[in-house]
């Protein structure tokens, strides 16, 4: 069964890394998966945040950092080392059958980090704001998907160990984001007069 499931992760694989091939995306993945691509993102949400929302938004921010601390220690400290799958790219049965387009880098590949920390990022922000903005939902679901999409695309995760990123992620991120409001809902949404 497990070996099924890895050969189908594997022609998974293949259709995104290869299939898909174009030179649009070879130029547009590796700048997704960029961390300073998205600082510009990170610097308006410290800045919305802080501006509009005072003391809670400050509040909101160390709730994200944690939400994005406690999914990065899951998935890099615990996860990767339990259960040491090795990246496509360094798989040496595998590796000389992918399109390999950023550094290959030395750790595991499962589940994704990316994929986890965005994914709960996105769900603390959805979950936090949905209610006064339905459309954060799909934005922030669209951003996180397309981070997740582009560590397969350039060669150094497999579709599983995303889709596990992404779920382990959007479970803290809505845990963190239900707790937050928990606590702080009635200070930063006073009912309607």
């Amino acid at each position: 069964m497990l070996s099924r499931l890895a050969e189908l992760d594997k022609q998974l694989f293949l259709a995104l890394n290869k299939d898909l091939a174009n030179p649009f995306f070879d130029w547009l993945m590796p700048l997704l998966r960029n961390r300073f691509f998205w600082a510009p993102v990170y610097l308006f949400l410290l800045v919305f945040l802080s501006r509009n929302y005072k003391k809670y938004g400050w509040l909101m921010l160390v709730f994200l950092f944690l939400t994005f601390a406690f999914s990065d220690y899951l998935t890099s400290g615990i996860m990767k080392p339990l259960f040491e799958r090795l990246r496509p790219c360094n798989d040496p049965g595998f590796n000389n059958e992918i399109n390999l387009r950023i550094a290959c880098g030395s750790g595991f590949s499962f589940p994704s980090s990316h994929a986890a920390n965005h994914f709960g990022i996105a769900l603390f922000i959805t979950t936090i704001f949905y209610s006064r903005f339905k459309p954060i939902a799909g934005l922030s679901l669209v951003w996180a998907f397309s981070i997740a999409f582009a560590q397969v695309y350039v060669g150094v995760h497999y579709p599983f160990d995303v889709a596990a990123g992404a779920l382990i992620g959007s479970i803290i991120g809505y845990l963190t984001g239900t707790f937050f409001l928990t606590l702080y809902k009635d200070k930063i949404w006073k009912p309607e007069l």
